[in-house]
């Protein structure tokens, strides 16, 4: 029995079922509430890796008076689909909605930021998806997807290139992958990271200049005020300090060292090494610090 054949065709099934049932409900909501997108100028998406800092940076972002950004939604097999602009902005705005009603725990974390807009907006200027690790694969997957984005929302495209510590990162992707198949090697997780690197180093070159920022977890981590002025900048949102700090009180003091919950193979930590050294957005991580 294939095992992983019969999930990724259970998948697929959940999705068509998921497209569905989504269609006419967003296509009434989303022409309905056609006004709610009007000043929408941005759309903005992740690219990355699981389990590297997206629900962090998504949530903090989503408490911005004027962004709304959805968490998992996946947005872009909508886009796939052919389902429209109204459409996709409403199902974004409802999973924003959902997720905030929920009390964004997610992961073991609590992404709820005091005082500020998760889940609804002042002045709706950024819209966009927290799913960097399936956007990654569906844009390499399908040349076409990105153009037909573009098409969709007929708005600036942004980018968040969320990067972490490659050991963490691994190590967090696979304890994950072995909670679901407790056979899963670690050279196959390190296999699977490194294909999305290079699948992103191919994204970035593809997007060009001024459309893909790199935002390192732990610098982010250490220093969220000024990681958030950054971004806010890149994606062009103002903000003032009660933002800034109500979204600094909710950063962990130090980012996770999950490379240390693993047992890593010398093949394996060679692989990360070479890679650190072939990836320019790696540069500077090791297994010591």
């Amino acid at each position: 029995m294939d095992v992983n054949r019969i999930r990724r065709v259970a998948a697929s099934a959940r999705d068509w079922l998921a497209l569905a049932l989504s269609y006419p409900a967003s296509y009434y909501k989303g022409h309905k509430n056609r006004e709610l997108f009007e000043g929408v100028g941005t759309y903005c998406m992740f690219i990355g890796y699981p389990r590297s800092g997206h629900s962090l940076v998504g949530s903090l972002l989503d408490a911005h008076p004027q962004a709304i950004i959805a968490h998992e939604l996946d947005a872009l097999k909508f886009v796939e689909a052919g389902f429209d602009k109204f459409q996709l902005y409403q199902l974004l705005l409802d999973n924003s909605r959902r997720f905030a009603r929920g009390g964004r725990e997610w992961t073991g974390y609590d992404y709820e930021v005091p005082h500020q807009w998760q889940g609804h907006f002042d002045d709706l200027r950024i819209i966009g998806d927290k799913k960097g690790g399936r956007s990654t694969l569906r844009l390499s997957e399908n040349p076409n997807l990105l153009p037909r984005l573009h098409k969709t929302i007929a708005a600036t495209v942004r980018f968040i290139h969320t990067i972490r510590n490659p050991y963490d990162n691994i190590a967090t992707m696979h304890k994950r992958a072995l909670e679901q198949d407790h056979n899963h090697t670690l050279d196959a997780t390190v296999e699977d990271y490194l294909s999305r690197c290079g699948m992103n180093t191919g994204l970035k070159e593809r997007l060009g200049n001024g459309a893909v920022l790199d935002v390192r977890h732990e610098s982010f981590v250490q220093d969220p005020k000024s990681s958030l002025r950054e971004l806010c900048d890149f994606l062009g949102l103002g903000y003032d300090e009660s933002y800034l700090e109500d979204c600094a009180s909710i950063v962990f003091a130090s980012p996770r060292r999950s490379r240390h919950d693993i047992e890593w193979d010398d093949a394996s930590l060679a692989a990360v090494r070479a890679a650190i050294g072939r990836f320019e957005f790696l540069r500077g991580y090791s297994y010591e610090e």
